[in-house]
C-alpha cells in the first residue's frame, strides 16, 4: 500500500476536513514514534446488538416517514460525523470518500486554494495559520482569525468539511471572506483570489556574519530530506550559527520533526513525549550529536503542534533560544484509519497527547518565547473597506488603518487614532502623487489598494522583520560571546 501522510496541510477552498497539526504516518500508527499506541490501530465490538437495533430503527423510520426520498449513504455518513461531533475534538473528524480523495490528492500534488489552515472552535471557523506566501497571508488572513461568511455565506455551526467545501474554488476565482478578529470592533472583509499554493516546505540562505536562516512552512513527508540539504549546504559555507523560522507553521508529520529535531539535540537526550490515553508515557530519545553553533528559533502565534514539538526540544534538550510571540498551543497527535472502511472513507482520531521533553503539556497555552519581540503594529493592520471613500472629518477604523500604513509608507499622516483630518488628507495626497494616482486628498477604493500593495512590499521587506533581526542578533551575540572565550 502507498505510504500516506496523515499530515492536514488544511488549504482552505482546496479539500475539506477539520485541522491535523500533528500526524503519525502511514495507515495507522507509526511505532517509531509511539510504540505504546500501536494496539490502537486495532478494534473490537463494534455495537452490540440493542445499539445496532437503534441506529437501525431510526434510519428506518427517516426512510419510511421523512417528506422526501433520503439518500442512504448520506444519513450513514451523517451519524458517523454525528459520533465524532460528539468527542467535541476538533481534530478528530470523518472524510466521506469524495473528501478524503482530495485530501489524498492535496497532500501528493500541487493545488490552487486560498492557503490558510483552520479549525472549529465552538461552532466557529477560526484560521490556526495562514500559509506562508499564500494569497491568505498576502491578503492578511491571521492566526485566531474567525471566519464568520465566504461569498455571504454564514459558516457558524457547520461541520468543518461543509464549512470549507463551501470556500473550494478554481484557480483565479475570488472568496469573499468576512472575518471576525479580536481587538477589532466590526467585521473585516477580504477579496481573496485563489491561486496555486507554493508547497516547498523548506527556504534557506545566509545572513552577513555567516548567520544561516532557514525557513520551515510545514512538515510533510519530504521536509527532513529538504532540511538536511539546506543545512549541510549553509555548513559548507562556513555557516557559524543558525535562525530556524517555524513561524505561521501549522505542524505536519510527527516523525519528521523527529528527524529534524535529532540534528540538534544531543544523544540520549529527549525530543517529545507522547502519552496515550491510560497515561502510558513513550519519550522519543534522540540519537544525534548536537551542533557546535548557537541555534535561535523564530516563532509566533502562528507556529502550531509539530512546530511546537521542534521549538520545545531545541529549548529544552539542546539550549536554544526562542525569539518571537506565544505559538499557539496544540498538544494532540492524530492519525487517520482507511484500511478499516472498503468505500474509500477516512476517519481521523487523536490517539494521543504530546508533551515536551520536560513534562509540560503545552495544550491551548502554547509556548513562551525566551525573547519576545513584537512585530510593527502595520504587519497586523487590517485592510480598508473599499466600499466606502474615506474623507476628512471622518472618524472609524478604516481611517485609522489607512494612517497606520501610510505611516509605515513614511508618510507622516501624524496620527494614528482614526480621525482624518487635514495632516492625514496631505499625507493621502503626497502618497497619491508618489504613485500616479488622482489627488483627491480621499481615501477611495484605487488608493486603497494601492496602500495595501505597498505595504504588503514594506512588510516583505526582510529589514522591517524584527523578529528575524532579534533572532540573527541572538545568534551574533552568541558566537561572539563563543569567541571570546577562545
Amino acid at each position: 500500500m502507498k505510504k500516506r501522510t496523515v499530515v492536514f496541510l488544511v488549504l482552505l477552498a482546496m479539500l475539506g476536513g477539520s485541522v491535523l497539526t500533528l500526524a503519525l504516518t502511514g495507515a495507522g500508527l507509526s511505532t517509531q514514534a509511539a510504540p505504546t499506541l500501536s494496539s490502537l490501530a486495532d478494534f473490537s465490538g463494534g455495537l452490540k446488538k440493542d445499539e445496532a437495533k437503534k441506529i437501525g430503527t431510526a434510519l428506518g423510520l427517516i426512510q419510511s416517514n421523512y417528506y422526501q426520498d433520503v439518500d442512504r449513504s448520506k444519513l450513514i455518513d451523517g451519524a458517523i460525523n454525528g459520533m465524532m461531533q460528539s468527542l467535541d475534538d476538533p481534530y478528530s473528524s470523518y472524510m466521506g470518500k469524495k473528501t478524503a480523495k482530495e485530501f489524498e490528492e492535496t497532500i501528493e500534488g500541487s493545488f490552487s486554494g486560498i492557503g490558510a489552515e483552520v479549525s472549529t472552535e465552538n461552532g466557529n471557523v477560526v484560521v490556526v495559520s495562514p500559509i506562508k506566501g499564500s494569497p491568505a497571508e498576502k491578503a492578511g488572513i491571521r492566526a485566531k482569525d474567525i471566519i464568520l461568511t465566504v461569498n455571504g455565506e454564514s459558516l457558524h455551526g457547520l461541520e468543518l468539511n461543509e464549512a470549507v467545501a463551501k470556500i473550494r474554488g478554481p484557480k483565479g476565482s475570488e472568496a469573499k471572506l468576512t472575518i471576525k478578529r479580536s481587538g477589532s470592533p466590526a467585521p473585516i472583509e477580504f477579496k481573496i483570489v485563489r491561486a496555486d499554493v507554493d508547497l516547498e516546505t523548506v527556504k534557506a540562505h545566509m545572513e552577513p556574519g555567516k548567520v544561516g536562516v532557514i525557513e520551515i512552512t510545514q512538515f510533510s513527508l519530504n521536509t527532513a530530506e529538504r532540511f538536511k540539504q539546506e543545512l549541510s549546504k549553509l555548513e559548507s559555507e562556513g555557516m557559524q550559527g543558525l535562525v530556524i523560522d517555524v513561524r505561521n507553521n501549522p505542524g505536519g508529520v510527527l516523525s519528521v520533526v523527529i528527524d529534524i529535531a535529532e540534528q540538534f539535540v544531543p544523544k540520549g537526550k529527549a525530543i517529545v513525549q507522547v502519552e496515550d490515553k491510560n497515561k502510558k508515557r513513550e519519550q522519543n530519545v534522540s540519537k544525534g550529536s548536537g551542533k557546535p553553533y548557537p541555534v535561535t528559533l523564530l516563532m509566533n502565534k502562528g507556529s502550531a503542534s509539530a512546530s511546537e514539538i521542534l521549538a520545545g526540544a531545541l529549548q529544552q534538550s539542546a539550549g536554544a533560544k526562542l525569539v518571537g510571540e506565544n505559538s499557539f498551543g496544540k498538544g494532540t497527535v492524530q492519525t487517520s484509519f482507511n484500511k478499516q472502511f472498503d468505500d474509500g472513507s477516512l476517519l481521523k482520531i487523536t490517539i494521543a497527547k504530546w508533551l515536551t521533553p520536560n513534562g509540560s503539556w503545552i495544550h491551548q497555552k502554547g509556548l513562551k518565547p525566551d525573547i519576545t519581540v513584537e512585530q510593527p503594529d502595520y504587519f497586523s493592520v487590517a485592510p480598508i473597506n473599499k466600499e466606502t471613500t474615506l474623507k476628512y472629518n471622518m472618524n472609524n477604523a478604516d481611517v485609522k488603518s489607512a494612517q497606520t500604513m501610510l505611516d509605515a509608507l513614511g508618510y507622516k499622516p501624524g496620527r494614528k487614532d482614526g480621525y482624518f483630518d487635514e495632516k492625514t488628507a496631505a499625507a493621502v495626497k503626497s502618497f497619491q502623487k508618489a504613485q500616479n494616482l488622482s489627488v483627491s486628498g480621499n481615501v477611495d477604493a484605487k488608493t486603497a489598494e494601492h496602500l495595501e500593495t505597498a505595504l504588503i512590499g514594506q512588510i516583505r521587506d526582510p529589514k522591517n522583520d524584527n523578529q528575524l533581526k532579534a533572532g540573527i542578533a541572538e545568534v551574533q551575540k552568541e558566537i561572539a560571546a563563543t569567541a571570546s572565550k577562545h
